[in-house]
């Protein structure tokens, strides 16, 4: 019998987003859906299951939890890159790591959702109204206003094309971001300082790295209008929270639309949730239906095709040799 553990399954729609009955009939499934903050308890939990399939970075799965999960042969993950799995001990410990495809409009989409609901207060004049008042705000527009964006990757680059269609100027800055880049999609490049003190709405769209974690620091947020606002739908810690936090208090800055946490979920009483001036959402980027299909019907080819002898879509690929020797 080959144990399956589905982690995080946060809305408990994993068994229904793919066909699971695929697998071989002595193959058992069994979802989790509550997240469990402790190594300790995750590897109690996880014990004596020989495939787990993890929901993009929501369980870390570092030297110290694989060392403890002998058991494990197959991790999979959503998407084609998971900073929170130790690749190189799980390589070490023969522990095979495949992933999945994935979708990249939604969190370009919530992105705009983000930066709506800040400038029109739609939360605030939604709670308003089911309490009979009417009209208790006065929102910002978007035509004229200037766009900075951090990174213009493939979902940096979507959101420059919307801030575009709504009348804004665009802006963009990255570390290795070329003129060349920026003109093809009519976007303006400039220095990093400049990007921060002339965006009215300024979105992170970089990848989290040792040269990209606390890159938006006191510092940067200080060079921001008053009036401006900022947008983190990448990772949480690619900007200094406590820094944030202030900025947020000594309205420094307007406003954050935030969907990335550096502690996720995000605890009961983080000062985020005491601020007015900020929209929260739980890392819902990348949740969408048609995403969930995308990737737990990945999770279940990576599974079938493992236990073939034949794995696919292979993030460690000298485990994978083993595995394929093992099949001949």
């Amino acid at each position: 019998m080959v144990r399956v553990a589905v982690l995080d399954d946060y809305q408990g729609v994993a068994l229904e987003m793919a066909d699971w009955s695929v697998l071989p009939r002595d193959t058992r499934v069994q979802v989790f859906r509550d997240h469990l903050a402790s190594a300790d308890a995750v590897a109690e939990r996880l014990r004596g299951f020989d495939v787990v399939a993890a929901m993009r970075e929501r369980t870390p799965f570092d030297r110290g939890l694989l060392g403890h999960l002998p058991d494990l042969r197959l991790l999979v993950t959503t998407a084609m890159a998971n900073a929170s799995i130790d690749l190189d001990a799980a390589t070490e410990m023969g522990v095979l790591v495949c992933g999945t495809r994935g979708l990249g409009y939604p969190t370009a989409e919530l992105t705009w959702g983000l930066v709506l609901a800040l400038l029109r207060h739609i939360p605030q004049e939604d709670a308003a109204t089911r309490q009979g008042h009417w009209q208790t705000t006065v929102g910002i527009g978007l035509q004229g206003k200037v766009l900075g964006v951090m990174g213009l990757g493939r979902l940096g680059s979507q959101v420059a094309s919307i801030g575009a269609a709504f009348g804004m100027s665009v802006i963009a800055w990255s570390q290795n971001l070329t003129a060349e880049r920026t003109a093809k999609f009519g976007v303006t490049l400039v220095a990093k300082d400049e990007l921060f003190a002339r965006s009215d709405i300024l979105s992170i769209h970089l990848r989290l790295s040792d040269r990209t974690t606390g890159l938006v620091g006191a510092r940067e947020l200080g060079l921001m209008k008053p009036t401006a606002y900022l947008i983190n739908t990448s990772r949480g810690p690619i900007v200094d929270e406590a820094a944030l936090i202030q900025a947020l208090q000594a309205r420094a800055i307007a406003g954050a639309g935030l969907d990335v946490f550096d502690e996720e979920p995000l605890p009961p009483d983080h000062a985020f949730k005491r601020l007015d001036n900020t929209v929260l959402t739980p890392h819902l980027g990348y949740v969408t239906r048609e995403g969930y299909e995308v990737f737990y019907g990945d999770t279940v080819e990576d599974i079938a095709a493992y236990l073939r002898g034949q794995p696919i879509r292979v993030l460690n690929p000298s485990v994978a040799q083993r595995v394929r020797g093992r099949s001949r």
